[in-house]
């Protein structure tokens, strides 16, 4: 009893099965057909032949030892002639472009991943290696314009007026103040720094002391004279010095050139004197090698110019 229960009732069919089985025949059928185009075409132009194209198929699945019912081929010829099992590709438009780019999102997305990342990293290397140092050098530059270079100068110009002992340093702080006040209403900053220059400069020259002596060395002259390239019919007379700091060692002084206008640091100079001076130390050597009287002028800190003890013309040569 057991076992016949689990057995189905004598002659009942399990439909679905069944179904499929067509349906794989029919499209199977269809398949065939198609294979032998010129055949299927010829044959089904004439209605009236249909039923030898239905036994042609029959005979064609005999001997593959297929048994095919006459309703499952007639019904593959109607679902050839229908284009049944048949995929026709839609026609190109908006909805197809919208397919098929859904298709490939997986490689179009790796493929824009890739492009955002090159183009992050184009970013971040523009953002850090120029963007970020022009904001920085702007935000640099506004505070010292607006902040730091004003304090400067007025520290700079006070600090001229503390040191200097001479009116004459006053109206020189005073014009470069005012050029570097000037130049910072206009946004210029190297203005302003050439301005803050010239008051560190001129600080820098009240605060020095120094005495200019004649040299007066066995080995070195004290004195020359020369015929100017100009005028050679004229003998222009010179006294070599140096400038001899509160330390004792020279120190090194901008001279001008009369003879061609240029401007060098030296330590070794010729000062012009008229011919009586110029006599006066060659007599004052030639008693016994030693210049008894050097001095010739002294800068005095405080002050700018040189306190000169003897005549001089101003003019002076670093070259002989």
């Amino acid at each position: 009893m057991a076992d016949a229960a689990l057995q189905s009732p004598a002659g009942a069919s399990s439909p679905a099965p069944a179904q499929f089985d067509d349906l794989m025949l029919s499209m199977d059928v269809v398949d065939t057909l198609r294979h032998q185009e010129a055949f299927v075409a010829r044959e089904l132009n004439e209605d009236q032949r249909e039923q030898e194209l239905i036994e042609r198929l029959r005979k064609i699945y005999r001997d593959q030892g297929i048994e095919v019912s006459d309703e499952i081929i007639a019904e593959g010829v109607k679902a050839l002639k229908e284009s049944r099992f048949v995929y026709t590709p839609p026609k190109p438009g908006f909805g197809v472009s919208l397919a098929k780019l859904w298709i490939a999102r997986g490689r179009i997305g790796t493929g824009l991943a890739a492009v955002a990342g090159a183009l992050g990293a184009l970013w971040m290397g523009y953002f850090f290696f120029v963007e970020r140092p022009a904001r920085i050098e702007a935000l640099r530059a506004q505070i010292e314009i607006s902040q730091t270079l004003p304090k400067a100068l007025d520290d700079a110009f006070s600090a001229v007026l503390a040191e200097a002992k001479t009116p004459d340093a006053k109206p020189k702080a005073e014009q470069f103040a005012a050029d570097g006040r000037a130049a910072l209403a206009r946004q210029d900053a190297s203005g302003a720094r050439t301005a803050l220059a010239g008051l560190d400069q001129l600080r820098a020259d009240l605060r020095r002391s120094y005495q200019i002596m004649i040299v007066s060395r066995p080995s070195e002259p004290s004195g020359i004279y020369r015929n100017p390239p100009r005028n050679p019919g004229q003998q222009n007379y010179y006294l070599i010095v140096e400038a001899i700091g509160p330390d004792g060692r020279p120190i090194s002084l901008p001279v001008t050139s009369e003879e061609d206008g240029t401007t060098k640091d030296v330590t070794k100079w010729a000062i012009r004197v008229n011919q009586q001076v110029f006599e006066s130390v060659r007599r004052d050597k030639q008693d016994d090698g030693i210049v008894q009287n050097r001095l010739v002028g002294q800068k005095r800190r405080g002050y700018l110019d040189v306190n000169y003890s003897i005549p001089v013309s101003g003019g002076a040569i670093f070259k002989w």
